[in-house]
Parts: structure tokens; C-alpha cells; sequence
């Protein structure tokens, strides 16, 4: 929202080789409609601290990006950069899209004729349908037994599609209209959350505690790259926790409590002096939310997922981090394992002795934290 508390709704970009679709596009809605469609967005994320949007990537596009999350997976990147975190490398080939579909064909139906069948039996009878060695998304072999969620920060540093999507100007200049930053948007970060079926839960958080930068605003787009229904663990959130105040935010260590990070989100509950958790707290999930659509959230508002539930389904999205575009780095971040290196990384540039050691002084790389869109007026 501006400070005329309108927002813009002026939304159809193909971006970077990135196509999205963003409300208020319609070429049969006039200017009033679209207005009112986007002023609907902006009152819905002041009081509820997110939105949802559907449709926003067509399926050929999430096929492309999770075809491409697989070579990432397996240590190929085609921008010659590792991510800033990867899981385990996955050695095996996997299998095709077509050889993916008959086995879940015949998983289903094996599954129904076999309902008093053993499930180690079941998950051994899969493993050995996979064919030459090869594996299904997300280094899945068939067994759901010790499965891990997979996490990869900054997969913009080693993929071009991903680096297209992250840094996609329509994405960019809905955040920054739909929160009023004036000069634009910047991304922080970008991290995948990728859960192989019998994957614990994800404990609710905020992400703003884990960015240090001023201003401090955070926003978070968050793309289903699967269709989320409520075996797989959709991200749920909190309606209206952005104005909660600080509380507890914990730890990355506190990510996979085993009550799902209820805890958490219970403390910070009862800071604010909410008394009856069960009755007050209202969650609002993202199951029935397909594939290409997505979710906007501000950085304070609490969220979480479950476990996948599925025996053979993969459960992977993104999530676009966006601060202002004029943010610098607090004097917090030199002592921060995951941005303390950028500013060192700064200051050890021998061919520039003069270069600033404030923390605030240093200019953000574009290349590590690209603006995305500006307003026109900023150039």
C-alpha cells in the first residue's frame, strides 16, 4: 500500500524468459476494476499478513523448474556456482516422467489390493521396481523410513531458470506496490524446502529474525511446485500473527520439532496474551493450492508445515526473500555465519584499502542480492 493507501494493480510481465500472472491483468477489467481487485490484495495482507495466488506459473514452467531443481540436486549447475547450501548430492539418475507415472499407477492399485499387506513389505516390494538403479524426485528410493526435508539456499547462484524466476521484475514490483517500499525491491534470498515422501514437519517461525539488514522489512513469496493437499504438508500460517509482537523466535536448530513447532508458536502466543491457543489462534492452509500458484507473507507473520504423509509423492516449493531495495547490512551480520561472510568478503578486497568497514557502508553485490524492480522514478 502507498502512502495515499492505494496500491497499483498494473500486473502482466513476461520477465527474463519467466512468464507470471498476477491479478488485475485482465484485458477485460477496466482501470476502476483492477484497482479495486488489487486495493482487495493490499487490505487482505495488511490484516491477515499474507495472500494466496493461484495460477501464477504455468505448468510448463513448473515442470522446467523442477526438472532443473533435480540437476541441482545431483551437483550440476549450469551458472558454474554451488548454492550457499546443498543436501547430500544425489548420485543416481532418476527416472523418467513417464516411468514416474506408471509406477504410481501401479502403487495405487497395488496399494488397494494389498490394505493388510506389511509396510516394510510394500516399501520393498518399490525399491525393487525402480528401474536400472534409478531413483524417483527427490532422490527417492521407496522407503519413507529416516526420509530428510531437503533445503537449498541461494539456488540462484548455480541455475539459470531459477535465477530467472527470482529475479523476475513483475514478482518484484508486486511485492514492492503491495507493501509500499518506494525504491523497489531487492532479493535477500531464495531457499527451496523440498520434502520426500515420510519428511518431518517444518516448526513455525517468522523469517524476519534471520535477516539483518535496515530497514528490516521482509517479504516472502513462497511458489507451490507441487499441488498442495494435506498429505504433503502444505505451508500454513497464522492469520494476523504479523502483529504479534517480538516474542520467541528460536533457533535453525528448532526447525524439525517433533510436535512440529507448535511449541514455539504457543510461547509466542501466550507473550501476546492470548489465553485460549485452540479458540484464538486461526490457521488458514495452502492445501488445494495447485502447482504455479503462490503465497505472499509478511516476514513477521508465524507459519509452518507438516510431514509428507504421502508414500510416494514429492512435496517442493520455493521461497523468494524480498527486503527494500535500499536496505544495508546491520553490524549484527559480521558475526552471522550466513551473511557475515558477504561483508568479509568485502573488506578483504586488498585493491581497495579505502573500502568502508562499517557494516552499514557496504554496498550489497547485485550479483548476490539483485534489485529485482525499481519504480522509474528511482533511475
Amino acid at each position: 500500500m502507498n502512502a495515499s493507501g492505494s496500491c497499483s494493480s498494473e500486473y502482466s510481465y513476461t520477465a527474463r524468459g519467466i512468464s507470471v500472472n498476477l491479478p488485475g491483468t485482465d484485458d477485460e477489467n477496466d482501470e476502476s476494476s483492477q484497482q479495486q481487485t488489487h486495493q482487495s490484495l493490499c487490505n487482505t495482507y495488511a490484516s491477515d499478513g499474507f495472500v494466496i495466488l493461484p495460477n501464477v506459473l504455468d505448468s510448463t514452467t513448473v515442470e522446467a523448474l523442477n526438472e532443473r531443481l533435480e540437476h541441482v540436486l545431483r551437483g550440476t549447475y549450469d551458472r558454474g556456482e554451488k548454492p550457499d547450501k546443498t543436501p547430500k548430492i544425489i548420485k543416481l539418475d532418476m527416472i523418467s516422467q513417464s516411468e514416474q507415472h506408471q509406477q504410481h499407477q501401479h502403487q495405487s492399485g497395488e496399494h488397494a489390493a494389498n490394505t493388510n499387506t506389511n509396510t516394510h513389505t510394500l516399501q520393498k516390494r518399490r525399491r525393487r521396481k525402480r528401474p536400472g538403479g534409478r531413483i524417483g524426485p527427490l532422490g527417492f528410493t521407496g522407503s519413507t523410513q529416516n526420509a530428510k526435508v531437503l533445503q537449498i539456499i541461494n539456488v540462484h547462484k548455480s541455475d539459470n531458470l531459477f535465477r530467472q524466476l527470482v529475479t523476475s521484475s513483475g514478482l518484484g514490483r508486486m511485492v514492492a506496490r503491495l507493501v509500499g517500499w518506494k525504491h523497489g525491491a531487492r532479493l535477500a534470498q531464495d531457499q527451496v524446502w523440498a520434502k520426500p515422501p515420510g519428511s518431518p514437519p517444518l516448526t513455525y517461525h517468522r523469517d524476519s529474525p534471520y535477516f539483518m539488514f535496515d530497514p528490516p522489512d521482509v517479504v516472502t513469496v513462497w511458489i507451490a511446485l507441487d499441488d498442495m493437499v494435506d498429505e504433503l504438508g502444505p505451508l500454513v500460517y497464522v492469520k494476523g500473527s504479523h502483529r504479534w509482537g517480538d516474542g520467541r523466535v528460536g533457533s535453525a536448530g528448532t526447525f524439525f520439532q517433533r510436535d512440529g513447532g507448535v511449541s514455539l508458536l504457543k510461547s509466542a502466543a501466550e507473550r501476546e496474551g492470548i489465553a485460549n491457543f485452540e479458540e484464538e489462534v486461526e490457521f488458514v492452509s495452502t492445501s488445494g493450492l495447485a502447482a504455479g500458484g503462490l503465497s505472499i507473507h509478511d516476514g513477521r507473520t508465524w507459519h509452518g508445515s507438516g510431514g509428507n504423509c504421502s508414500d510416494c509423492k514429492p512435496r517442493r516449493g520455493v521461497g523468494l526473500h524480498f527486503v527494500p531495495a535500499e536496505v544495508k547490512f546491520t553490524e549484527e551480520a559480521v558475526k552471522s555465519k550466513l551473511w557475515g561472510r558477504y561483508l568479509h568478503n568485502a573488506n578483504d578486497d586488498e585493491q581497495n584499502p579505502s573500502l568502508p568497514t562499517a557494516a552499514c557502508d557496504i554496498e550489497l553485490s547485485e550479483e548476490d542480492f539483485p534489485i529485482v524492480w525499481r519504480p522509474s522514478s528511482c533511475y
